[in-house]
């Protein structure tokens, strides 16, 4: 088991890489925002692309409100692109709108990670709903009621899975983005690299996240386990 200074120290190092991972992103997508693809296409246009391309016809390209929203819904087999992705002709936006249609291609192909991942959304959206709480008591009552935390444990466990399969079903969206991207020219030798540092860095944040998950999950069971 995970001394509790170790994980602490490595909830301290996922606090100061998620600053430094979120200021690189934000820093690269302004920085491409201003980079047109060769073909001067908009994220719309790509998305819509990249769907024709792969016989996808039964999903829709729509605009969402806000900013960084872009996701792929399959209830309503729709691309929903944040406002400037959706409008804008630039690297980052062509970049978003492949990763997000390559989504559309994996839940086509029955991608196996992300089958995983949507049978534990209804599992990860009721612990989400109570962990917190579940977790509170527990560590209020571990004393007298242990039970309680393993319980918020168990719960915790799930979002940590799920943050841990998520990891997969990213990389491979932006795998296929990529090469999506330079088969179809929307991107050349120039501009290509810049699509791959764009979506390393979005990467990046599912793996702090999962990191930090997973350094949460071993400090509540070295709190449980030290209890006994």
């Amino acid at each position: 088991m995970m001394s509790t200074a170790l994980i602490w120290m490595i909830m301290i190092g996922v606090m100061i890489g998620s600053y430094i991972v979120q200021s690189t992103l934000q820093s690269r997508f302004e920085k491409y925002s201003q980079i047109p693809t060769p073909t001067g296409m908009t994220g719309a246009e790509v998305a819509m692309k990249m769907l024709r391309d792969n016989g996808i016809t039964d999903v829709q390209v729509v605009s969402t409100p806000g900013a960084l929203t872009d996701h792929y819904n399959p209830q309503t087999k729709t691309v929903n692109l944040s406002q400037s992705v959706y409008g804008q002709r630039s690297i980052a936006a062509a970049a978003v709108a492949a990763h997000e249609c390559g989504h559309v291609l994996q839940h086509a192909q029955g991608y196996a990670p992300l089958k995983m991942r949507t049978a534990l959304v209804p599992v990860v959206t009721f612990s989400n709903r109570t962990v917190q709480w579940v977790l509170l008591a527990g560590v209020l009552m571990v004393n007298v009621f242990p039970q309680v935390l393993w319980l918020g444990i168990a719960l915790f466990a799930m979002s940590t899975l799920f943050s841990v399969i998520t990891l997969p079903v990213e990389i491979n969206a932006s795998q296929r983005a990529v090469a999506w991207l330079s088969a179809a020219g929307i991107t050349d030798e120039s501009t290509r690299p810049m699509a791959v540092d764009a979506l390393k860095w979005a990467a990046y944040t599912y793996v702090i996240a999962a990191v930090g998950s997973l350094a949460t999950l071993f400090y509540y069971i070295s709190m449980a386990s030290n209890r006994r």
